[in-house]
């Protein structure tokens, strides 16, 4: 504890009352801090009576309870019996024999009781918020008039203390405003009647480019862009009315405002949303949607257009082989056989890049898979006038991929590619090349387009970061891509060329699993006299089919949908049942799952045709029966090939 000043009271201190008080007045004045209002008083308190002990307790507000906020001389607690007398009774002095004074009001003092003694409570707004113990070993020392100077001194130190106290209060909610405000993602500020700006948050600083602190005062038609102004002025002469649609730049951002009560009655509060990434996000779920539903559309196109070219691949083969077709027709009817094919291979690229595998992966060469990607892209990259080239170096191996994943790998950067070319307005090349990595593969894309700047070439694999305008590209892309390649463990890397065109390498490992062997061609033994039954809701197909096995020596019997082919596979025995998937009334799923249930080995004789492996749960399917399958359109070479199989097992029955 700190000792008081060894000095002798003054002989008048009445006359020194005014003097004194406006000292204090002018410290106390500029105490912004209750501790500070506390540690003036304690020293006015010291000059003015010299004592040999002070105590000033106060209520601490946030937990309710009584502190020591001051002392001089020997410790004091709180529940000395002096302080709590002060509190509860003073503004009271005794001179003399305190300790008997002072029982009467219900103090015990039991220590060496003073020679005098004054105590003031602290009192503000009508509440008692501590008190003041002042005590001296000089009998005498303190009278009525020292106690009201010491009750000015005090009274003035509690107005002093709640003004601070308010004073903190204030500043600790401007904080917490501010704190609050600047954590709000929208651009806020309150506008007056006349169109002035009280006040406003960092976003809104950041947008209008000006200092939080220059804020206040300025009109809000000075800080916000001039082609807002008439939009921002509908908003404030109807607030509450429903937001309005502002632009800048490529940010688009809604304004609405919100009228304020009570005193600040007239005053508004605008409020900025920047809706850029979200209306960019909503616009990519509406085109992932509608790729969604091309897939859908490709699967019920592709069904449409192969059921008509297996019967135009089917005949073609059919009179190829017949042998009576007159030379001169000969080489039309090739022509019909390959443009079909190549038909049928558009549609096939079609579905292989629309089908959806969960986590299909199997070794495949790359070759075919480039090539398809080309010819899936051909019509597109001629409109572009763009020219694509392929090179696969010799011992390239397989690889152990999902194809349809990263055929979609491909076709991105490819098409990334030629529209880079087409940005040109002249022809372009794009070189596509495979060749052995480490111990898988790695193709580059190679344009001769305008390149990538250096300083964008880090950023073109962030999600939503595109250099296409606005419209012609979600900035997801390459994301995506890079996403595949490392789901495969593999990676992407970027030459980015600048002014003399990108190259795009995909690395690709090999894979855990053993390359897959392919066995050398067997001669194939085509069965005579097989018992079938073609199923097939087409009836050019049923026609071809029924033609070219009767010419091959089998007896056919034909059916155009599951419902009757169920009852005549359960009436009489075949050897193979060719059946189409999708058919109306019962399908041929549905065919045979009732043929499983009733007569399980009629159901293994099923072999299916189909246009529709699109969809995952078809593909699913056809794969659990681990029986093979046709794929529309067919050749009957590979129709031979699946009755060579069913002659086989015919034969070690």
């Amino acid at each position: 504890m700190t000792q008081p000043p060894a000095r002798q009271p003054a002989s008048s201190p009445s006359a020194e009352i005014l003097p004194r008080l406006t000292a204090l007045a002018q410290e106390l004045a500029g105490a912004a801090r209750p501790a500070v209002v506390m540690e003036r008083l304690a020293r006015a308190l010291v000059e003015t009576f010299t004592p040999d002990r002070l105590a000033i307790v106060l209520l601490e507000m946030d937990l309710n309870r009584l502190v020591v906020a001051h002392c001089v001389g020997p410790a004091v607690a709180t529940d000395d019996p002096l302080v709590q007398l002060a509190l509860r009774r003073g503004p009271l002095v005794f001179s003399g024999d305190v300790a008997a004074r002072a029982a009467p009001l219900g103090a015990v003092v039991t220590a060496p009781a003073p020679a005098a003694w004054m105590g003031v409570p602290i009192a503000a707004l009508n509440n008692t918020i501590g008190a003041v113990s002042i005590a001296a070993a000089r009998p005498g020392a303190y009278g009525p008039t020292e106690l009201d100077l010491a009750t000015a001194m005090v009274a003035m130190a509690a107005i002093a203390l709640v003004n601070s106290r308010l004073m903190q209060l204030l500043s600790s909610g401007k904080r917490e405003w501010e704190l609050t405000v600047d954590t709000i993602s929208h651009a806020i500020c309150i506008v007056d009647a006349q169109g002035v700006v009280r006040r406003g948050n960092r976003v809104f600083a950041e947008l209008v480019q000006v200092p939080v602190t220059a804020l206040p005062g300025r009109p809000w038609m000075g800080l916000l862009p001039p082609n807002w102004a008439d939009l921002v002025a509908r908003a404030l002469a109807g607030p509450g009315g429903p937001a309005l649609e502002l632009r800048q730049g490529d940010r688009i951002y809604l304004v609405s405002a919100v009228p304020m009560a009570g005193e600040a009655a007239g005053d508004a509060v605008l409020l900025f949303e920047d809706t850029t990434d979200k209306r960019r996000l909503q616009e990519q779920l509406v085109q992932s949607e509608k790729m969604s539903a091309i897939g859908q559309l490709i699967a019920g196109v592709a069904h449409d257009l192969n059921n008509p070219l297996a019967s135009v691949v089917g005949f073609a083969d059919f009179l190829s082989e017949s042998g009576e077709v007159p030379p001169s027709l000969a080489e039309p009817l090739q022509v019909i056989r390959q443009e079909a094919e190549r038909a049928a291979n558009i549609v096939r690229n079609l579905l292989t890049f629309a089908r959806k595998q969960e986590g299909a992966r199997r070794p495949q060469a790359i070759r075919p898979l480039l090539e398809a990607t080309l010819a899936l892209l051909r019509n597109q990259l001629m409109a572009l006038k763009v020219e694509a080239e392929l090179e696969v170096e010799p011992g390239t191996p397989e690889i152990e991929m999902n194809p349809n994943e990263i055929t979609q790998v491909f076709v991105n950067l490819v098409n990334n590619a030629a529209q880079a070319i087409a940005a040109t307005g002249r022809p372009g090349r794009v070189r596509v090349t495979a060749r052995p990595w480490l111990d898988g593969v790695a193709v580059s894309i190679a344009d001769d387009g305008p390149g990538i700047p250096e300083e964008l070439a880090p950023r073109v694999f962030e999600p939503f970061f595109t250099t296409k305008p606005e419209g012609e590209g979600t900035g997801l892309g390459l994301s995506i891509c890079q996403g595949i390649v490392k789901e495969h463990g593999g990676r992407i890397t970027l030459d980015p060329g600048p002014k003399v065109g990108a190259t795009f390498t995909v690395e690709l490992p090999r894979g855990t699993r053993a390359p897959r062997l392919t066995p050398p061609p067997a001669t194939l033994t085509v069965p005579r006299a097989l018992r079938l039954l073609v199923v097939d809701d087409e009836l050019p197909i049923l026609h071809y089919m029924r033609a070219t096995l009767e010419s091959w020596g089998h007896t056919v019997e034909i059916a155009s949908d599951g419902s009757e082919a169920l009852e005549r596979a359960l009436a009489q025995p075949f050897d193979a049942i060719i059946c189409d998937l999708r058919m109306p009334r019962l399908g041929g799923r549905e065919m045979y799952q009732q043929l499983a249930q009733r007569h399980p080995a009629v159901a293994e004789r099923i072999i299916f045709a189909t246009g529709d492996t699109v969809r995952g749960d078809t593909l699913r399917f056809l794969e659990s029966l681990g029986r093979p399958f046709l794929h529309k359109p067919f050749t009957l070479a590979e129709l031979r090939i699946v009755l060579a199989g069913v002659g086989a097992a015919a034969r070690t029955t």
